[in-house]
């Protein structure tokens, strides 16, 4: 755990890429659970600045 958090901090690839993967795996879940609303209409802004971000944090250092 410390090193996830350190490596957050020094900003590596690793820890950011797993955050990015994380926000896109829960738009795609916000958008198919059948019980929120919310949920479904924030689910694409979600998804979205998971893939912008994981364009992004793979241009960061190992």
């Amino acid at each position: 755990m410390n090193t996830f958090i350190n490596g957050l901090l020094r900003l590596r690839r690793g820890p950011w890429e797993m955050v990015a993967t994380i926000l896109i795996a829960l738009g795609v879940v916000m958008l198919m659970q059948p019980f929120a609303m919310v949920l479904f209409t924030y689910s694409f802004v979600v998804t979205l600045i998971g893939t912008v971000m994981f364009i992004i944090v793979s241009h960061f250092p190992e």
